[in-house]
């Protein structure tokens, strides 16, 4: 593109932007958009060409197609903001651009960016007001609220997915709170979490839908959504879980030939509740020699002997981690390989930072740490 400016002309505009250093920005922004308006109405152009066959003013006897002029659009593009076009017409009427998206006033990354700033609170309303400076293009609270209504399509579509391709091996469960729109405001809403390991080793997000984590038939319901939506239950030969409220007995029902491990920070958080504050630390490392022992027979031994110190000054403590204790080592049963990834539901609590949610409430704790 060949620029011409006279003397006077560069004067003029160097004067301007001294005053106001921001104008440059804005001279830039303007001319962008009028060379991207004319590269795309060419492209659209040599398009409309390749449809009818001939030459802008070419005659054809092949051909009884030809340009009949052509309407202004505009369309806004991420970063670049609204740019006009010229959109070419054919006699017969056949042609369709595929340059451009028909019916829709800006591109798809628009829409994402829309879709990702209301998901983290942000009013439709005040979505609106700010669009014109984040997007480049000023959005109706009915168009932001549009694009929301594909997200929420999209996410429902992908909730419901076929899983009989799926080749899983061991299932994550755990229930979290995901802060959610309710109406007019932002609240903690309890969701059951699933996540699969295929038996490639690849992990999979089988199923996120709210409900009570404490209730059995809450469980019973997510794991039989699971099946209906083509789920292998022969095929997982393991679940990892926190110790809540019915959850192992439904699971068992739900999936006959997999066992059952507990997670252990989960069952080192409920035995330290019941320690003093001065001794949390030496139990703590008592309980890491059991849950990482070299086998499962060591394992057993570290468990004696923890019983044997502890018992007089801690009962409720050694009960507890008696309680739970087989469903804390069901990995030993497992290629020694994947001990570490078997021991605890953290694929589920990471799922939660990944996804820049709050964790469930105040999910660390004393004990956690020290564990």
């Amino acid at each position: 593109m060949e620029l011409k400016v006279s003397v006077s002309e560069a004067i003029a505009f160097i004067k301007e932007v001294e005053n106001v250093p921001a104008k440059i920005l804005e001279y830039i922004g303007m001319n962008i958009q009028k060379e991207v308006g004319t590269f795309l109405t060419n492209l659209m152009d040599q398009e409309l060409t390749h449809h009818v066959r001939r030459e802008r003013y070419e005659r054809k006897e092949d051909t009884n197609d030809y340009r009949n002029g052509a309407y202004t659009r505009t369309f806004c593009i991420k970063g670049i903001g609204d740019v006009e076009v010229r959109v070419p017409r054919d006699r017969n009427g056949d042609f369709k651009t595929q340059i451009l998206p028909r019916c829709q006033r800006y591109d798809s990354r628009i829409t994402e960016d829309i879709a990702a700033m209301y998901l983290t609170g942000i009013s439709t309303r005040t979505l609106s007001l700010l669009s014109k400076r984040l997007l480049g293009r000023s959005l109706s609270p009915t168009e932001v609220s549009n694009a929301t209504t594909e997200l929420k399509q999209a996410v429902e579509k992908w909730r419901v997915r076929d899983l009989s391709r799926e080749k899983i091996k061991y299932l994550f469960m755990d229930g979290v709170n995901f802060r959610m729109r309710i109406k007019d405001k932002i609240d903690p809403v309890p969701v059951l979490v699933c996540i699969g390991i295929r038996e490639d080793g690849t992990k999979l997000v089988l199923s996120l839908q709210s409900g009570d984590k404490e209730s059995a038939s809450a469980w019973r319901e997510f794991f039989k959504d699971l099946k209906k939506r083509g789920l292998n239950g022969a095929m997982v030969r393991l679940g990892i879980m926190d110790g809540l409220t019915g959850l192992e007995k439904v699971f068992h029902e739900e999936f006959p030939h997999a066992k059952v491990q507990r997670c252990q920070v989960h069952v080192a958080r409920n035995v330290l509740a019941k320690v003093p504050r001065k001794l949390k630390q030496s139990v703590a490392d008592d309980l890491r020699s059991i849950f990482y022992a070299s086998s499962r027979k060591k394992a057993d031994e570290f468990a004696i002997s923890f019983r044997d110190k502890w018992e007089r000054e801690l009962p409720s403590a050694v009960k507890s981690l008696s309680n739970s204790l087989d469903a804390c080592l069901t990995f030993f049963s497992f290629p020694e390989e994947e001990w570490i990834s078997l021991r605890t539901t953290n694929i589920i609590e990471r799922l939660n930072k990944e996804m820049n949610l709050p964790a469930a409430s105040s999910r660390v704790s004393e004990g956690k740490d020290l564990f």
